[in-house]
């Protein structure tokens, strides 16, 4: 018989997939451990001492050990004939144990050291000459297993996970053959010891267990029996260093416990009834006036997009369609608000200018009669579908602001010019197709479009963002009752100034009430209040409480004014840039103030990767960063100042939500802040 060297480089299986196909039943084992943690009944008894937070004991259980990979030569000495790959066994655990656990925690740590076997026999294998042969292994190790362990229903279901650190003590093989070739006397036994051993493994462990007192409570010294499971997949557990054997261990046992628990003190019984007077804190915060803020006087991009819903060819509800009789009415100029500065976001009106777009647009044409349009529809369905979609626009267009037909035509393609959905895309491709479903307006009348641009494909002329001035909830005065709303039925609030007059408000039953500073104050600017709080508790007691403060009337800050200007780009696009240069160069670096300072923001909406995302918002902003300081070069300008932050996907400071394709769209946009001089 000659030896024959196998080689092989065998891919390790899925050691899930391993476990589930030998044990169905851990799952049964698990799942009841689950359902037994879950079961935490309240036990009306009285106790006198508490479970223990340290707990030390032992535990010991058995080690069911499956082999794979490839493993033929066994040392320098000896190589089988055929390669050895699947195996199974079992072996002995035993170690003890120390525990850390509160008993009010979710949370602890655990620590078990001892005696570990990973002991299993290969499946026979067939040598070249047709004789079975079979390997048989002896692996041991001194074990160290540091564990976090987590109660997650605080109750005595637990579960643990953490590293294993194993140090080899055997590695022993027995090799047989128990045929001989053509019936001759069986062959002895080989044993040996393998080569190439690692004598040091770390590997990883989760597990799961429930703690069974033994002991009652009214026992100072407590008893627990725990029986548990463990998984130990076959990461770091390769024995050799050679060849591509591995070990996968599903480990099922019991651990005994013991500790000490704290006495409970018996609650004192209350004899005499003694009313008690509840703790009620009573403020007031009068919020003194800011001199100057700055605001923004927003430049506002009109997408030239209208989206329709997936299967509809009717304009969304989402869009504001006008009555005939309201055209006469409306003005663009209506759109126009002041907004307070707010870096971190918009308010739902700038989306209401966009959701008036068709409106803008019929407003427009009327009054400027020789401009003429082109609706294009773009449908995954068809361009019967796309025809219809852009046939709804027109028809809104020529019937309620009575623009003649001949100035609106239509087309449809599959695809519009810029889809968001690209060729070989796999990821969210549902959102990619809700955005490509849309009626695109094209013109070449320069009334209707960007100041900067002209002909096909160019994005209607922006609206501006104003605003009118009112007290703001904030320089409200406030009146805070901690914990009254649950002690009291009512309150009111009585304010005394200097001279005696007296004044009431309420009664209210919420915690915090705010009133505007002139319904105290009258026509007076600012004065000294004694502030008193009455208030009737659910007994019948009465509770006053009451404070100094100093109040003045709001006065609308004088601003300082800064203008807001946004570039919308498409999908995952960054060169859209090309086509704002001149507006960037032209319209808004001319505008920005001496010594003033341009803050530069990029987002993105939340389609892709959040990294992905984030890098691109980032790109976006310098690059608009870097045609401005350009051209600020060129201008001899150097007094500026720049903050630029790309804000990624984040939806705590998104523009707007992501629910509908134009709010994805607006969130595609570098935002650009120009802010006089601090």
């Amino acid at each position: 018989m000659k030896k024959i060297l196998f080689q092989t480089n065998l891919k390790k299986k899925s050691c899930i997939a391993r476990f589930l196909n030998n044990l169905p039943i851990l799952g049964i084992i698990i799942g009841t451990l689950i359902m037994t943690g879950m079961q935490s009944p309240l036990q009306a008894q009285e106790t006198k001492y508490t479970n223990p937070t340290w707990r030390f004991g032992v535990a010991g259980g058995a080690n069911y050990n499956l082999y794979r990979g490839t493993t033929q030569q066994l040392n320098d000495k000896f190589t089988t004939p055929s390669a050895f790959h699947d195996g199974k066994g079992f072996g002995l655990f035993a170690a003890p144990l120390i525990e850390y656990h509160r008993p009010t925690s979710r949370w602890g740590i655990m620590l078990q050291a001892g005696y570990d076997s990973r002991n299993g026999i290969f499946d026979t294998k067939m040598s070249p000459c047709n004789y079975p042969t079979d390997l048989k292994t002896k692996l041991d190790y001194i074990t160290i297993e540091p564990s976090l362990r987590f109660a997650p229903f605080k109750s005595n279901f637990y579960l643990y996970a953490g590293p294993r650190f194993a140090f080899n003590l055997n590695n022993d093989f027995t090799f047989q053959m128990p045929i001989s070739y053509k019936g001759e006397e069986p062959g002895a036994d080989i044993e040996g010891t393998f080569s190439n051993t690692e004598k040091f493994l770390i590997s990883m462990q989760i597990g799961a267990g429930y703690d069974i007192p033994l002991s009652s409570q009214n026992s100072r010294t407590k008893v627990i029996l725990s029986p548990f499971v463990a998984f130990h997949p076959y990461f770091g557990q390769d024995p050799r260093s050679i060849e591509s054997w591995n070990m996968t261990t599903v480990r099922g046992g019991v651990a005994l416990k013991f500790g000490r628990g704290h006495e409970v003190l018996a609650p004192v019984k209350v004899v005499d009834f003694v009313p008690i007077v509840p703790q009620i804190r009573f403020a007031v915060n009068s919020p003194v006036n800011e001199p100057a803020k700055a605001r923004i006087r927003e430049t506002f991009p009109l997408l030239n997009y209208v989206f329709f819903n997936l299967g509809s060819t009717q304009i969304p509800d989402r869009y504001i369609l006008l009555e005939k009789g309201q055209v006469k009415d409306f003005k663009e100029d209506q759109l126009e608000e002041f907004a307070p500065l707010k870096v971190s976001g918009r308010s739902n009106r700038q989306m209401v200018a966009y959701y008036n777009v068709l409106n803008i647009l019929g407003d427009r044409m009327g009054k400027n009669p020789s401009t003429n349009i082109t609706l294009v529809g773009s449908s995954e369905s068809g361009l019967q579908d796309g025809m219809a979609m852009a046939a709804s626009v027109k028809k809104y267009m020529v019937d309620i602001f009575g623009i003649n037909d001949s100035r609106i035509n239509i087309e449809s393609q599959i695809n519009p010019k810029f889809p968001s959905k690209k060729p070989g895309g796999k990821r969210e491709l549902v959102l990619l197709r809700e955005e490509d479903n849309r009626v695109s307006i094209e013109s070449s009348s320069p009334a209707l479009l960007m100041e900067f641009q002209s002909g096909q494909d160019i994005r209607l002329k922006p609206v501006e963002i104003k605003a009118s001035e009112e007290a703001p909830l904030n320089s409200y005065v406030s009146f805070n009752v901690v914990e009254g709303n649950e002690v009291f039925t009512q309150w009111l609030l009585e304010t005394k100034d200097k001279k005696g007059n007296v004044q009431t408000f309420g009664p209210y039953t919420q915690k915090e009430v705010s009133l505007p500073g002139k319904s105290i104050l009258g026509d007076e600017t600012e004065g000294d209040y004694l502030v008193t709080m009455i208030g009737q508790t659910k007994s019948g007691m009465t509770i006053k409480r009451d404070t100094t403060v100093h109040m003045n009337l709001w006065k609308a800050p004088k601003y300082e004014e800064g203008m807001r200007f946004s570039i919308i780009y498409e999908f995952d696009d960054s060169k859209a840039i090309n086509i704002y240069e001149k507006y960037l160069t032209e319209i808004v670096t001319p505008k920005i103030p001496i010594g003033g300072l341009v803050q530069i923001n990029g987002y993105t909406d939340i389609i892709g990767d959040a990294a992905n995302n984030q890098k691109l918002s980032l790109k976006r902003a310098n690059d608009v960063k870097k045609i401005i300081e350009s051209t600020l070069s060129k201008l001899g300008r150097s007094d500026v100042q720049f903050k630029v932050n790309g804000m990624g996907e984040n939806e705590d400071s998104s523009q707007f939500e992501n629910e509908f394709p134009e709010e994805r769209f607006y969130n595609r946009t570098v935002i650009i802040d120009l802010l006089p001089k601090e």
